[in-house]
C-alpha cells in the first residue's frame, strides 16, 4: 500500500512539474517584423489545436422587411449569421467581425471554433462595414460608432430571437476583433443602458483607439508605398490584380478581400518593400466596397451619380476605380462629415473625430470590470503612446503581447488561452 501511495505521489509530482513547465514557457512568435506578423499565417507548429468540426447552422435575418434593395445588389437577400451550438446549457457569445469581413471569413470560422471549444454557444456577425451589412442592416452611413452599435445591437437581438428555442443559454458575452472590438466596446455601453443581454464579459481583441487615426495610417501605408507615387496607382493596382489572378486558380473561387490578398501573399510574395502597400491595399479595398455600397444605398451623389439606376448588367468598373482611389480622409471630409452635420448641425469635425474613439467612452471602460483587452505592442494600427494609454485604461484587465502585429498571433495558444480565461471569469 505504501508503494502504491508513493507511486501515485510520484505521478502527481511529475504531472505538476510538466504542467508548471508548460505554463512557464515564454511567449514566442516567429515574426518580428510587424508587417509580416500581420500578414503571414501562424505556422501550424505555433497555432492552437482546434476541432475540425463543430456543430453549426446558418440563418438569415430580414432586418428591414420593407426595405427596397437597389437592383445592383440583386443578390442580397437578408443578413446571414452563423451559430455554433453546444448540446447543453452554456453561455452565448456574440462575435463581431473586423473591417470589411463577413461572419464566415476564415478568421471568424476559426474564432468560432476556439470559443466553442472553450464551452460557448457562438453567434458570428458580419462587420457593419461589409456590403452585406450595409445593404441589409444599416440604418444610415456605416462608420459612426454610435449608429453602428445600434445597428449591431438590433441584429444581435434578432439573432438571439431566431435561435433561442434551439439552445439553452446561461449568460451572455461579447467579443470582436479590430474594428469589431471597437464596435463591441460601444455595444457593451449601449447594453448597459438597454439591459437586454447584461453581458457578463466583453473582450476587445486588437481594437483601434481612434478609428480616424488608425484608418488614416492604413491609408498612408498604401499612399506612401506605391512604386512611383500615388499618380501611378491605377497601373500599380492593375499589376497587383494581375498577379493575384495568377494564384486564384490555386486558391479556388474566393471573394476579393483582405483575407484573399493575405493568402495570395503567401503563395506569391512581392518585394518586401511592397508589403506595407499590400496591407494598405487590403484596407483600401474594404473601404472602397463600403463607400460605394453606402453611397448607392443613400441615393448616390458621391461615387455614383445621384439617384443613378444601376442594375445587374451595369458595368461598375469606373465606379470601382473611383472607390479604390478614394482615401478614407476624403470620404470623411466630403461625405461622412456633411452627412453627420445634417443630422446634428452643432457637430464639428473634431467632435465627430472624438466620437470615433475609445476615449469618448473612457470613463465607462475604466469603471466596468467586465471588459477586457488583448493587444500587441507592435500592432500597426496603433499610434505612438496608445498601447500605454490602453494599459492605463484597462489595468489588470489587459494582456499585451510584445509581438504579433495586427492580429497575426490571434490563434497562438497563449492568446486563445487568455481569451477563454477572461471570458470564463478567470484572470486574463
Amino acid at each position: 500500500m505504501t508503494r502504491l501511495y508513493t507511486l501515485i505521489l510520484l505521478m502527481v509530482c511529475l504531472w505538476w512539474a510538466q504542467s508548471a513547465s508548460a505554463a512557464s514557457q515564454p511567449y514566442f512568435y516567429p515574426f518580428v517584423n510587424p508587417y509580416e506578423a500581420t500578414v503571414m499565417e501562424l505556422p501550424k507548429a505555433y497555432e492552437v489545436k482546434l476541432p475540425e468540426y463543430v456543430p453549426t447552422r446558418e440563418f438569415t435575418l430580414d432586418v428591414f422587411p420593407k426595405r427596397e434593395i437597389p437592383d445592383v445588389f440583386w443578390y442580397e437577400d437578408g443578413l446571414t449569421c452563423s451559430l455554433a451550438y453546444q448540446d447543453h446549457k452554456a453561455p452565448l457569445i456574440f462575435v463581431v467581425a473586423g473591417t470589411g469581413s463577413r461572419y464566415n471569413t476564415p478568421r471568424m470560422v476559426k474564432l468560432q471554433k476556439a470559443l466553442h471549444q472553450g464551452g460557448f454557444h457562438v453567434i458570428t456577425i458580419t462587420s457593419p462595414t461589409h456590403m452585406d451589412f450595409v445593404v441589409n442592416a444599416s440604418e444610415g452611413l456605416p462608420g459612426d460608432s454610435l449608429d453602428d452599435a445600434k445597428d449591431l445591437y438590433r441584429v444581435m437581438e434578432m439573432a438571439y430571437e431566431k435561435v433561442r428555442e434551439k439552445i439553452e443559454v446561461s449568460s451572455f458575452a461579447l467579443t470582436g476583433y479590430s474594428l469589431g472590438a471597437f464596435n463591441a466596446a460601444h455595444i457593451a455601453k449601449l447594453d448597459d443602458e438597454k439591459k437586454r443581454f447584461n453581458f457578463s464579459k466583453v473582450l476587445l481583441i486588437n481594437p483601434p483607439v481612434s478609428l480616424y487615426d488608425s484608418v488614416t495610417a492604413l491609408d498612408q501605408l498604401l499612399v506612401e508605398n506605391i512604386p512611383g507615387g500615388l499618380g501611378k496607382f491605377d497601373l500599380w493596382f492593375k499589376s497587383v490584380l494581375a498577379k493575384l489572378a495568377s494564384v486564384t486558380k490555386e486558391m479556388g473561387h474566393t471573394e476579393l478581400s483582405g483575407d484573399f490578398i493575405y493568402n495570395a501573399y503567401k503563395r506569391l510574395p512581392p518585394q518586401e518593400e511592397n508589403l506595407a502597400a499590400l496591407i494598405g491595399l487590403a484596407f483600401r479595398m474594404s473601404s472602397a466596397n463600403m463607400i460605394f455600397t453606402a453611397d448607392v444605398m443613400n441615393g448616390g451623389g458621391y461615387i455614383v451619380p445621384k439617384n443613378a439606376r444601376l442594375n445587374n448588367s451595369t458595368s461598375l468598373t469606373r465606379y470601382a476605380m473611383v472607390s479604390y482611389r478614394t482615401r478614407f480622409v476624403d470620404y470623411f471630409n466630403e461625405y461622412f462629415l456633411p452627412y453627420s452635420q445634417k443630422r446634428d448641425p452643432y457637430l464639428t469635425r473634431q467632435g465627430l473625430m472624438d466620437r470615433l474613439s475609445l476615449k469618448s467612452i473612457e470613463p465607462y471602460l475604466k469603471s466596468t470590470g467586465k471588459i477586457g483587452l488583448i493587444h500587441n505592442e507592435d500592432d500597426i494600427i496603433l499610434m505612438p503612446g496608445e498601447i500605454e494609454y490602453l494599459q492605463g485604461v484597462f489595468g489588470n484587465r489587459a494582456r499585451v503581447f510584445p509581438t504579433g502585429g495586427h492580429m497575426g498571433n490571434m490563434f497562438h495558444p497563449d492568446i486563445v488561452r487568455s481569451m477563454i480565461n477572461f471570458l470564463s471569469g478567470k484572470e486574463i
